[in-house]
């Protein structure tokens, strides 16, 4: 009998949703200046509004994956979106600083558990060999979807006002829901489209349980694996958070681009090629695994290569002229950011076993704490600088070759859930 491939359809779902989130997400950060202007923000008051969806999205990361280990990713992720895409809404709605960071707040909330579902929707799935393939395809997904918001912005901001996208980017989340709630199923066996070829198939290497009792907090907090990818992913994404806060800002006050032409673009070049390194990591690791022996020791080395070339392109940054050489080179640092990705994601697997959600909510909530902070950090780093962003970037640089050494530390060969 010749198997089935209903599970290729579970990624194409979370290639769907991982683009819908950074529509929502990224938006506010081409729609800022205008909404700057239209609610009377300053550029601190703005940063503490992009914060406070960091914050709540880090806070609820390991509710989320945790609600997806217990009770399934097909109820939590249909209420997450549709809870999100009310507040996507609301965003349009905003009339004064505080109901907006109110609303930021609410948004963060509903979004964070998204990607810890996911892949607790591939540990249930899909075979070990496709694990890091699926999570390249989707973190490549999820920065396309960011980089080509401000194109999408920028059209609709020719028919109609920011309030409006807002209303429209809701519907896609309400339109996804519907639909995956009606097709998924939490464990491939219950699925009518799987036959017992591709039950097989999945079940080549260990899958983890679709669900578990309590969490064991005391392996979390003793293992240093757990420690080391907590603290490289808040090194990550405090790099990678500049991409999608300030850096149409960057573009329009320190570079001179207009956002409503050229800017536009150029702002989303580092998701762009970052999306590329997803998908080139993704596909590599593997090959680089095989080639070695161990794709464990693959992922440290696309990981350390990775964040120390992040580190030394944004170096490289400061000392350019040119402003084109220096939007390139800062969406070169963002490829090599996202090489790290699929890593990152895969090791969750590996380390948390069956409770894989769980590791990938906490490692996302660090890498969200760090969304909280960098937007703060450097909205006070160029008020205090007379708008200069070059302590900015050495210290997104620093956070970078801390993230590298971390990797070293890692040890994904022993799963929590296998150990006494």
């Amino acid at each position: 009998m010749q198997a089935t491939r209903t599970r290729h359809w579970v990624i194409v779902f979370a290639v769907v949703l991982s683009i819908i989130t950074y529509i929502d997400r990224v938006s506010i950060s081409f729609a800022g200046p205008k909404m700057r202007e239209d609610l009377h923000l300053d550029t601190e008051q703005f940063g503490y509004v992009l914060a406070a969806f960091a914050g709540t999205y880090a806070l609820f990361e390991i509710p989320g994956g945790w609600l997806g280990d217990r009770m399934g990713a097909r109820s939590v992720l249909t209420r997450i979106v549709l809870w999100w895409s009310f507040f996507t809404a609301a965003t349009g709605w905003a009339t004064n600083y505080v109901y907006l960071l109110i609303v930021r707040a609410l948004f963060g909330m509903g979004e964070a558990g998204a990607f810890p579902n996911i892949t607790k929707m591939f540990a249930t799935w899909l075979p070990p060999a496709e694990k890091s393939r699926a999570q390249g395809i989707v973190w490549m997904s999820a920065r396309w979807g960011g980089a080509f918001t401000p194109l999408l912005m920028a059209a609709l901001f020719q028919l109609i006002d920011w309030r409006t996208a807002f209303q429209i980017f809701a519907g896609l989340g309400v339109m996804w829901a519907a639909v995956f709630y009606f097709w998924y199923r939490d464990s491939p066996q219950a699925h009518a489209g799987v036959n017992s070829a591709e039950i097989e198939v999945i079940h080549a290497g260990a899958v983890p349980e679709p669900s578990h009792g309590s969490v064991p907090w005391a392996r979390f907090a003793a293992s240093s694996s757990c420690w080391f990818l907590w603290i490289q992913y808040f090194m990550l994404s405090y790099g990678w958070y500049f991409y999608i806060t300030w850096f149409p800002t960057y573009l329009k006050d320190t570079l001179k681009f207009d956002l409503k032409s050229s800017g536009a673009v150029l702002s989303g070049m580092p998701l762009f090629l970052g999306g590329i390194g997803c998908l080139v990591s993704g596909f590599l690791t593997p090959k680089l695994g095989a080639y070695l022996g161990d794709v464990r020791k693959a992922r440290k080395i696309m990981a350390v290569t990775g964040m120390s070339m992040a580190g030394i392109l944004l170096l490289v940054a400061v000392q350019l002229r040119e402003p084109l050489v220096v939007v390139g080179v800062i969406a070169m640092a963002s490829f090599f950011n996202d090489i790290v990705m699929p890593p990152a994601w895969s090791t969750c697997m590996d380390v948390g076993g069956k409770f894989a959600g769980t590791l990938s909510g906490s490692m996302n909530m660090m890498g969200n704490f760090a969304g909280v902070a960098a937007p703060i950090v450097i909205g006070k780093v160029l008020a205090a600088t007379n708008q200069n962003f070059t302590l900015t970037f050495y210290i997104s640089a620093t956070a970078y070759f801390i993230g590298a050494a971390c990797w070293l530390g890692i040890d994904s060969t022993r799963p929590l859930d296998k150990q006494a």
